[in-house]
């Protein structure tokens, strides 16, 4: 089987860089695995796409050397089964908040005895091989999100399942649970004890933990911090700010230009 590549980043202790795909364009997913991510992540969650757009987004990244993971809409084995089958070799599943949460969330990703998965990997022997059904259980890596007060009091509880791979945290609904407003960029100071306290759990159980972030700058600092697997912002937001600034340098041209000839 096509072995994760991650698995292998991590091994040598080398964080990932991983991007995160909310339009839903095979076209984009492909420019976007080309630029040096370690993984993409196709959103079936807060992303505009629906499983036969994300479909062809997993066959282009797999032109690449980017690892393909799926951020799931909701704890459901038949959505993680069908987005496995599809070719993904990790599942981001949202709001696990309690240990029976993990352990259901963790069975749906693994094949018997190991877990429930049902038989039927489709594109997922196309992309990872004839031996998938025997090596599948080793290389899919299972990330619960972590973004409720509930998950952070009950954060020893979830690490303790033996197949929990990665913990990864969801910085904006995590503020929200502790009152605070997400999406600013700098954590809240409810949320930041929270992030530390999740982090320093997770390290004292020897698992990975990742972590969604505003852009590159903020990504750099979650690696100092500790992390291991960061998201440095989703396409949608890079392509907003980069089309932004281009229209605020032309315009500020504009601007410089009819002052100058208003001062003749």
């Amino acid at each position: 089987m096509r072995k994760n590549k991650l698995k292998e980043i991590f091994a040598e202790g080398r964080p990932a860089i991983n991007a995160w795909l909310s339009i839903g364009s095979s076209y984009a997913a492909e420019g976007v695995a080309r630029q040096g991510f370690d993984s993409v992540t196709i959103d079936f969650q807060h992303g505009m796409i629906g499983f036969d757009t994300g479909l062809t987004m997993f066959q282009a990244i797999s032109t690449t050397d980017a690892v393909p993971l799926a951020r799931v809409s909701c704890n459901d084995a038949a959505q993680i089964m069908h987005i496995l089958d599809a070719g993904a070799y990790g599942i981001i599943c949202p709001m696990i908040s309690t240990e029976e949460d993990a352990r259901s969330f963790a069975s749906a990703c693994k094949y018997p005895s190991q877990g429930s998965r049902s038989f039927g990997p489709s594109r997922g022997l196309l992309y990872g091989g004839d031996d998938y059904f025997a090596n599948a259980n080793d290389e899919i890596l299972v990330i619960p999100m972590i973004e409720t007060c509930e998950a952070v009091e009950n954060i020893d509880a979830i690490l303790s399942v033996e197949d929990v791979d990665m913990i990864y945290i969801g910085p904006n609904d995590l503020a929200l649970a502790y009152g605070e407003r997400p999406g600013q960029g700098t954590d809240g100071p409810a949320t930041a004890e929270a992030i530390a306290q999740v982090l320093e759990r997770t390290r004292a159980a020897k698992k990975l933990a990742g972590v969604f972030c505003a852009n590159g700058e903020a990504a750099r600092a979650r690696v100092e911090q500790g992390f291991d697997l960061v998201t440095p912002g989703n396409d949608l937001g890079a392509l907003t700010r980069e089309l932004r600034s281009a229209v605020a340098t032309i315009r500020g041209s504009e601007v410089g230009i009819q002052m100058k000839a208003g001062g003749y």
